[in-house]
């Protein structure tokens, strides 16, 4: 060792030793045997990684070391499901850091170190990879992989229980995909065989928001935030596909979006609280504001929120932030709810939401141009806004946020040259009414607002 020391090729410090270049280290390295490499990577994995009841501090490094040796490493078969879960540990402590491409990329390495006959012998840890693998495809919006991971556990799942995570990421990515109807469609099925049928009921908003109101005369404010919690595993994955049909239905089909509400509301007072409640009343919520009672309404987003700290979770932390804004806003003074957004975009995002992160983003943008925010600062936030959009190809809120940042341009002066429309942006236009509807009334306000009483006109007819 002294003459390595002496040769420049090591440094002393103490009684340590240690490369005196990142290079030289890499050229000792490359010298090693392939599989000795291997060995050595896995000893020392193995030797860092944390037992079942300890604490995994070292967890990441234990399993990176791990995973450069490779299946390959092992000698004792008994080891392929330890250094499996060892990875199912970190994708877990990675998704705790909102890290999903990390998360994804150690489930995916410990379903590599699985062997044939896994869904077998390893059914429990192999579904519980293949789950959450599948789901933070989902949130990384890699849909090929999602759709062969789903693919496997809803061919090996021993039970419909089983394979309800997967689905329930197969209905998301289709959301997602532009295919809204046939999201609800596959929602729809799901929750007819667990006994919940919605098809069919087609009463008004008023009459159905007046039937919820009265199942609910009955209870007081306590009583309600002290239900018991939902613990029936099947209803709480029910509650999931409720909260998924709320917000497609929201947007394709409105009239019949109540009734979702309503049902998640049933199922809150009969199985007991759930993460997905509080959506049940902040719907509600909005639903009697928007039938006149702002007062009303505001009543139930704020029982919504309350529920929210007791029994949610920040997996729709997100969702209920931007609902819960929207509705507050009308009560409280705009500009001391703008921060509310601001909340719901780092909520969102921790819980890997994408769609309900661009909500927040969105509607906080509208929020900062009502409010009368400087015309410099609210440009910047919508040059923030576009950019996110842009990136994760939301074109269906694209449209009306470029729409507002162009007359948040002509407010300070500046005449931007109009840009070319894409393909897929007159796609969702040609195809989306929602979309439609939105960019032709922010275009008319535009128009009006500059008095521009020609193209007003003209947007006001294509409204």
């Amino acid at each position: 060792m002294d003459a390595a020391v002496a040769e420049g090729l090591l440094d002393k410090i103490d009684d340590h030793y240690r490369f005196s270049h990142d290079r030289i280290q890499e050229a000792a390295y490359n010298l090693m045997n392939i599989l000795d490499r291997c060995n050595y990577h896995f000893s020392y994995g193995m030797a860092l990684a944390p037992l079942e009841d300890e604490e995994d501090n070292f967890i990441f490094t234990a399993v990176t070391q791990l995973n450069i040796a490779g299946p390959e490493a092992i000698e004792d078969k008994r080891q392929y499901a330890i250094v499996a879960n060892h990875n199912l540990r970190a994708g877990k402590k990675a998704m705790e850091m909102s890290d999903f491409e990390a998360a994804y990329s150690y489930f995916d390495n410990g379903i590599t170190f699985l062997r044939k006959k896994h869904w077998e012998e390893h059914y429990a840890l192999s579904l519980e990879l293949f789950d959450l693998a599948a789901g933070c495809s989902l949130t990384n919006g890699d849909f090929v992989s999602l759709k062969l991971l789903s693919g496997q556990v809803i061919a090996r799942g021993r039970s419909y229980e089983d394979k309800l995570n997967v689905l329930y990421f197969v209905t998301c990515s289709l959301a997602s995909s532009f295919k809204l109807p046939e999201s609800i469609e596959k929602v729809l099925d799901i929750l007819s065989r667990l006994g919940i049928e919605l098809r069919g009921r087609e009463s008004s908003v008023a009459v159905c928001v007046k039937e919820t109101k009265d199942l609910l005369s009955t209870y007081t404010y306590d009583e309600l935030l002290n239900i018991r919690r939902m613990t029936d595993s099947t209803m709480i994955m029910a509650m999931k596909f409720l909260s998924k049909l709320m917000v497609g239905m929201t947007q394709i089909m409105p009239k019949s979006a109540p009734h979702v509400s309503q049902q998640i509301i049933r199922l809150s007072l009969s199985h007991g609280m759930s993460h997905v409640s509080p959506l049940g009343f902040l719907h509600l919520g909005s639903y009697i504001a928007k039938l006149g009672d702002i007062r009303g309404g505001y009543k139930y987003v704020k029982l919504a929120r309350s529920l929210l700290d007791k029994f949610g979770s920040r997996e729709n932390a997100g969702e209920i932030t931007c609902m819960y804004t929207q509705v507050v806003s009308y009560v409280e003074p705009l500009q001391a709810t703008l921060e509310y957004h601001d909340e719901g975009f780092a909520a969102a995002m921790a819980a890997g939401d994408i769609s309900q992160a661009v909500l927040n983003i969105y509607f906080g943008y509208i929020s900062v141009y009502y409010a009368g925010v400087k015309l410099q600062t609210t440009r910047e936030k919508g040059d923030e806004v576009v950019k996110f959009m842009q990136e994760r190809r939301v074109v269906t809120l694209l449209l009306p946020t470029q729409c507002i940042q162009n007359s948040v341009l002509k407010l300070i002066g500046i005449e931007e040259e109009s840009k070319n429309v894409s393909t897929e942006e007159e796609s969702t236009l040609a195809t989306n009414k929602n979309v439609t509807t939105t960019h032709c009334f922010q275009k008319l306000y535009i128009s009006f607002l500059f008095r521009l009483y020609d193209e007003t006109k003209v947007n006001a007819e294509s409204s």
